[in-house]
């Protein structure tokens, strides 16, 4: 058995045969071993691949002629995904691999991602990809997956996409060799949300737990941020999480740019780890460039942030539903909440210094949420800014209180 660190190469030889062969070959120069998974519908290739269409789909519980019998490249490209990922996690369990690597056009970097999202964080991840240059999300969601620009669609080699692929190869070959999985957390480990309106806050609080002996990985909320930080709850052995940016719950319920979606904050809560909210970011909601923002929502205050975003201040209507939405949230956790609110202000928007700022409007949460939230929720206002040392040290000390029964093996 090699003792090279494994990579698995998914290409459909199909299609791209030659372009799979000069992966493999720049792959195999650069010290791995390639294991190459074909998810090709239309035929079969010899030589053959380590893992065949036709295992590829059996691992979707079909034969390759029955997917091809579909006639639908959706309905055929959804069981080859199915049967791609249970082969790859079968080959994970078996020999351990180090990394993957895809090349594709939309249909080849959708099935690549989809395999990808099934692995670990910090496992290499390279996805060579024609979409790479413009709407990425779908393919990159909340993994740590790098993509690639070949810049020329994915047919044969030329002098840019045969320096590409190299590229990407040599990425990956050097990240497989260099991977070793994390099997545990060495510190207790605490999630939390920020942007850069609250950075002060979120600064402070994260130097002092990390001084009492804490893991702290903050999350930058413009959606996959949020995503990313509920995954990792999900997977990982997480203590706590500081839920101090909320703008992705205002984006949710009116239709902004950084929506995380409707489960936002359900990992946590569903898991039973304690939870602290803080209404950081609550003081506005994220549109594209001001022409657009003045259109999608008239008639509001705005702070151009830059040619591409624009701060949209929410008043009392959105703070009132963002109150209830996530009082409607945290009615269902199986662990203790606490919701932290600062009467001065939730960002630097919302400050003297800030665009933003309208001090009446704080009370106007905090009495929505007084009136929503659980009578067994914690709820403490304070008369300061979100950025003022003394919230910050307030959460610091609500996280310490949460996670007491864990601070004993902290170090």
């Amino acid at each position: 058995m090699s003792s090279k660190p494994k990579v698995l190469m998914i290409v459909t030889l199909d299609t791209k045969a030659v372009e799979a062969q000069f992966l493999r070959q720049t792959l195999e120069s650069h010290g791995v071993e390639v294991v190459h998974l074909d998810p090709s519908i239309r035929k079969s290739v010899m030589p053959a691949a380590e893992i065949t269409p036709e295992q590829v789909a059996g691992g979707a519980g079909k034969t390759i002629q029955e997917v091809r019998d579909l006639n639908h490249e959706g309905k055929c490209q959804e069981v080859m995904t199915q049967g791609a990922v249970k082969c790859a996690l079968d080959l994970h369990a078996r020999t351990p691999i180090s990394g993957i690597v895809a090349l594709g056009g939309s249909m080849g970097s959708s099935l690549g991602s989809v395999v990808m999202q099934a692995f670990p964080y910090g496992m290499p991840k390279v996805l060579v990809s024609t979409m790479a240059s413009g709407f990425t999300l779908p393919f990159v969601r909340a993994k740590d997956i790098i993509m690639f620009n070949p810049v020329c669609d994915i047919a044969g080699l030329n002098s840019i996409t045969r320096d590409v692929f190299r590229n990407a190869a040599i990425a990956a070959a050097a990240m497989a060799k260099e991977y070793s999985p994390i099997k545990t957390e060495p510190k207790p480990l605490i999630a939390m949300g920020t942007l850069g309106t609250i950075d002060r806050c979120t600064v402070r609080v994260r130097k002092a737990l990390e001084e009492k002996g804490y893991e702290v990985m903050v999350f930058h909320t413009l959606g996959t941020g949020g995503m990313a930080l509920d995954q990792i709850v999900s997977e990982r052995n997480v203590v706590a999480v500081i839920d101090s940016s909320l703008v992705e719950h205002n984006d949710f319920l009116n239709n902004g740019l950084c929506s995380a979606g409707p489960d936002r904050s359900k990992a946590a809560l569903k898991k039973g780890i304690p939870v602290l909210f803080a209404p950081g970011n609550a003081d506005f909601m994220v549109a594209g460039p001001i022409e657009m923002a003045e259109k999608q929502f008239p008639g509001k205050r705005y702070h151009k942030h830059n040619l591409a975003l624009t701060a949209v201040r929410t008043e009392a209507p959105e703070l009132g539903n963002l109150a209830r939405h996530l009082a409607g949230l945290i009615a269902d956790a199986k662990g203790p909440v606490s919701f932290f609110v600062p009467l001065k202000g939730f960002s630097h928007h919302d400050s003297p210094e800030g665009h933003l700022h309208d001090p009446s409007l704080c009370p106007v949460l905090y009495e929505a949420l007084a009136a929503n939230l659980p009578s067994w929720v914690t709820l403490s206002k304070f008369d300061c800014h979100i950025n003022d040392e003394q919230f910050a040290d307030a959460l610091v000390d609500e996280v310490l209180r949460l996670t007491a029964p864990c601070t004993a093996t902290a170090t």
